[in-house]
C-alpha cells in the first residue's frame, strides 16, 4: 500500500511539472507531440489533435516531448522554432508549476491542520526574553532580520544559527504585545543543555484555525518556507555541511511515505492524510527548486543557454547545446545511479 501511495505522490507531483511545459508550449504556439505520464512502453494512448496523450509502465516520471525539441530544427511549431522568450516561458513553466501545486496544497493542508503561529507559551525568568518583557502570549515578528511566519522558523534559526548565537552579538527580534510592536537587541545565552537560546518557548505542533483567505495568504509563506528549506539544504550539500550520502531519490521516498503511514495509522486517515499532503508540498517544492538549478539537460541548464542567447542576442552554435546537454544527461543518470544506491543502503542497513 505504501508503495502504491508513493507512486501516486509522486507521479501526481511530476505530472503537474510536465503540465506546466505542456500548457506553455501550446499557448507559445509549440506543437506537442506526446505528453506521458510514466516512460518506458505505453499502457493506454490516445491522440487528440496533433498531440498523443499517454500512460507508461514506469510510473516514476514524465515528458512532454515538443516538436523539434533540437537545436538545429527551426521549422514552424518546434521548440526551437519559437523565440527565445516563448522558450524561457517553457522552461520555467515546470518549476513555476511544482510551485503552484505546493501553494494549492498548502492552502488544503492549513485549512485542515491550522498554522504554527509563532506565539510564545512561555518565558523563562531571567533570560534576554524575559528580561525584554516579553510574555506568554506575544508573537514573534522577526528575527535578526528574517520575517518570521510560522514557530517552526524560530526553531529552525535557533537550529541553524548556533555559530551565530554564540558570537556574543545582539540580535534583533521584534515581537508584538497586545496589537503593538516592541524590538530589542537580545544576547543568546548558554542553557543548561550547551544550546544557546532567548528563553521562550512554543511549539511547532500548537496550532490555530484558520479561514480560507489566512489560509490562503499563509500558503504563499508555507511554500516559500519549504523553497528556502530546499535552498537551504542544497547549501549546506555545496559547503560540506551535508554529505552526499544523505541524498534522497524516488527509492528513498517510498520509504519515507511508508515511514509516514506506518507512524500515523493508528491517528486515522485523517492524521496519514495530512502527513502525506505535507511530504507532497516538500516534495513539488524541491523539485521545483532542483529542476531550476543550472546544471545541463535539467530546466535550470537549458534556461541558463536561453539567457546567454538572449544576452548574445544570437543563436547558440546547435552543436555545442546538444553536446552540454547531453553530458548533463549521463550526470543526471549517474547521479541517479549514486543516489539509488544510497537510498537501497540505508533502508536494507540503515543510518
Amino acid at each position: 500500500m505504501s508503495i502504491i501511495l508513493a507512486i501516486l505522490l509522486f507521479s501526481f507531483i511530476v505530472f503537474f511539472h510536465e503540465l506546466g511545459h505542456f500548457i506553455a508550449a501550446k499557448r507559445c504556439g509549440v506543437e506537442v507531440i506526446e505528453f506521458s505520464l510514466g516512460f518506458g512502453p505505453r499502457l493506454l494512448s490516445r491522440q487528440w489533435g496533433n498531440t498523443r496523450y499517454s500512460l507508461k509502465l514506469i510510473p516514476l516520471g514524465g515528458s512532454n516531448m515538443m516538436k523539434g525539441d533540437d537545436p538545429e530544427d527551426l521549422s514552424e511549431g518546434s521548440f526551437y522554432g519559437a523565440g527565445v522568450g516563448k522558450r524561457i516561458l517553457i522552461v520555467l513553466a515546470g518549476p513555476v508549476f511544482n510551485f503552484i501545486l505546493a501553494w494549492i496544497l498548502s492552502v488544503i493542508l492549513l485549512l485542515n491542520a491550522g498554522v504554527d503561529y509563532p506565539v510564545i507559551i512561555s518565558v523563562t525568568e531571567g533570560k534576554p526574553a524575559a528580561k525584554a518583557g516579553m510574555e506568554a502570549g506575544d508573537v514573534i515578528r522577526s528575527i535578526d532580520g528574517k520575517h518570521i511566519s510560522f514557530y517552526r522558523e524560530i526553531e529552525d534559526y535557533s537550529m541553524f544559527h548556533q555559530d551565530r548565537m554564540q558570537e556574543g552579538r545582539p540580535i534583533r527580534v521584534t515581537w508584538m504585545h497586545q496589537g503593538e510592536k516592541h524590538s530589542a537587541d537580545l544576547v543568546p545565552v548558554e542553557s543548561e543543555q550547551g544550546k544557546y537560546i532567548f528563553g521562550i518557548s512554543g511549539s511547532h505542533n500548537y496550532r490555530f484555525r484558520v479561514n480560507v483567505l489566512q489560509a490562503m495568504q499563509f500558503a504563499a509563506a508555507e511554500t516559500g518556507y519549504w523553497i528556502s528549506m530546499t535552498v537551504q539544504s542544497l547549501k549546506m550539500l555545496f559547503t560540506g555541511e551535508a554529505k552526499a550520502t544523505e541524498l534522497t531519490g524516488p527509492v528513498g521516498v517510498v520509504n519515507v511515505v511508508n515511514e509516514t503511514v506506518e507512524e500515523t495509522k493508528d491517528d486515522g486517515i485523517f492524521y496519514i492524510f495530512l502527513n502525506l499532503l505535507n511530504l507532497a508540498i516538500l516534495l513539488s517544492a524541491n523539485i521545483g527548486v532542483i529542476n531550476l538549478l543550472p546544471i545541463p539537460a535539467l530546466d535550470g541548464g537549458r534556461l541558463l543557454l536561453f539567457l546567454v542567447e538572449a544576452v548574445r542576442r544570437k543563436r547558440n552554435n546547435p552543436q555545442v547545446e546538444m553536446r552540454i546537454n547531453y553530458v548533463g544527461i549521463l550526470l543526471i543518470l549517474a547521479l541517479m545511479v549514486f543516489v539509488m544506491f544510497n537510498d537501497v543502503r540505508r533502508i536494507v542497513f540503515g543510518g
